[in-house]
Formats: C-alpha cells, sequence, structure tokens
C-alpha cells in the first residue's frame, strides 16, 4: 500500500493502515480477552499516528464500526464526531459491541462525550444483556472523569453505591468489573464522596472477575483510591474520555 497522503482517508485506506500494522502477538492477546477473527492486532500507539491525521470523521467511523473487525471498531471511536453522532446509532454501537473493549471503552467514551451520555448510562446499566449493561457503567464512569462535580445528582450516586454494595458479588462477570471501577471513578472524581466510596469499597472487598486466563487483575478499590489521595488528585477531571 502506498503512503498515506491524501487529504480523506477512506475505509480502504483505514483498513489497509490496520492490517498492515497487525503484530501476532497483540492479535493472540486480544483474542483471550475476548476479541473474534477477522481481526489484525493493531496496536492502539499504531492507531492514534493515523487519527493525527484524520482527527475526526462521522461518516469514515460509522462505515469503519459496521465492519465487525475490532481493530476498525476500536478506531471508529477514536475518530468519532461526538457532536454528530446520533442516539440510535451510539445505540447501535452498543449492541455491536461484542466483547469488554468495544463496550466499556469505544461505546462508553463517544457515549460520555456525546450529548447523551447521561441519558444512555442510565438505561444501559439496567440492561439485560451482557456487554451492554458494562457499556452503562462504563459510560457513567468516564462521565464522572470528564463533567463537573455540580452535574451529579448526590442522591443519585449514593444510590447507586449503595445498589453496588448489595449486588456486585452476585453479578454478571463484567458488570462486576465495571462497577467496581465505577466506586474508584466516585471515590477519585467526586471528592464529597470518596470516603463513602472507600467504606463501600471496605465492604465489598475483592471483587472476582474471570479475566480470559491473562494476568490482568481486578483493582482493590479503598487502596486504589487512597493512592489517587496520595497524588492529591483527588476531583482532577479529564479533558477528554477517550484516551
Amino acid at each position: 500500500m502506498a503512503k498515506l497522503k491524501v487529504l480523506k482517508y477512506s475505509k480502504e485506506d483505514v483498513m489497509s493502515f490496520l492490517e498492515e500494522h497487525g503484530k501476532p502477538g497483540a492479535k493472540k492477546a486480544l483474542m483471550k480477552h475476548g476479541a473474534k477473527n477477522p481481526f489484525f492486532g493493531t496496536s492502539i500507539s499504531d492507531m492514534k499516528k493515523l487519527t493525527k491525521k484524520i482527527k475526526k470523521d462521522h461518516e469514515l467511523s460509522l462505515s469503519l464500526y459496521e465492519t465487525g473487525n475490532t481493530d476498525a471498531m476500536y478506531f471508529a471511536g477514536l475518530i468519532a464526531d461526538e457532536t454528530r453522532i446520533s442516539k440510535d446509532e451510539l445505540q447501535k454501537w452498543a449492541k455491536d459491541a461484542y466483547w469488554h473493549l468495544l463496550s466499556e471503552s469505544t461505546v462508553a467514551w463517544v457515549a460520555a462525550e456525546s450529548n447523551y451520555g447521561f441519558e444512555l448510562a442510565r438505561e444501559w446499566l439496567d440492561d439485560d444483556q451482557e456487554m451492554i449493561a458494562p457499556a452503562g457503567w462504563a459510560t457513567f464512569s468516564s462521565l464522572l472523569s470528564i463533567r463537573d462535580s455540580s452535574e451529579f445528582d448526590p442522591s443519585e450516586i449514593s444510590r447507586l453505591l449503595n445498589r453496588i454494595n448489595s449486588s456486585i458479588h452476585s453479578e454478571r462477570n463484567r458488570v462486576r468489573y465495571t462497577m467496581n471501577n465505577f466506586v474508584i471513578c466516585v471515590g477519585a472524581y467526586l471528592p464529597d464522596f470518596t470516603g463513602k466510596a472507600k467504606e463501600i469499597g471496605n465492604r465489598i472487598g475483592k471483587v472476582d472477575v474471570d479475566m480470559g486466563g491473562t494476568a490482568c487483575r481486578v483493582p482493590l478499590i479503598t487502596p486504589y483510591i487512597e493512592k489517587i489521595e496520595a497524588r492529591g488528585a483527588i476531583g482532577k477531571k479529564r479533558k477528554h474520555a477517550r484516551c
């Protein structure tokens, strides 16, 4: 493939780039986590090189997500235009996100940055489907990281924390993981709730999640929040959910 020196990139251009930068080792590792063929195992660092050239392209992001290729779907999230994507399109993305990297990262990040973040987070976290409910918790966690603390209803946050405290260990696998992360994000991004989040973390203790035989671990809530406290970073927001 010739070097990509065009002003407008097509789906074919991007797919060729992703294929050329695929890494067998990365592909093998991602398959342990839940990715399925066909995909290439392209690293995120390589994707970001092309992202810098494309910036945001709404139509291209939609066409790439439609491919069903994990690399292309993740890349679609990086170039998605949060100001143009519709609620229906986000709903379709959530439905088509067949494993947690897509549901908890791509879908959650773009949803949180869109105009429908709170609406979809609340809807999705009560969904019966294994990959959509985690997208809801992950979207809410992303909202906590980028939205001003004044935008959150304290009674809603308390209710969600209490819900997690009483149900996390009996929940579905990835729901357990994203609930655990939600409590951490509450403690990290809402200073008024840091103490309660740590209390909940102490009650919950260790959360068991099947990580597909990988070395990935589920962080302990309270120690994780305490590390953030030690850095003096409680309440510090991020500019973007996507990373």
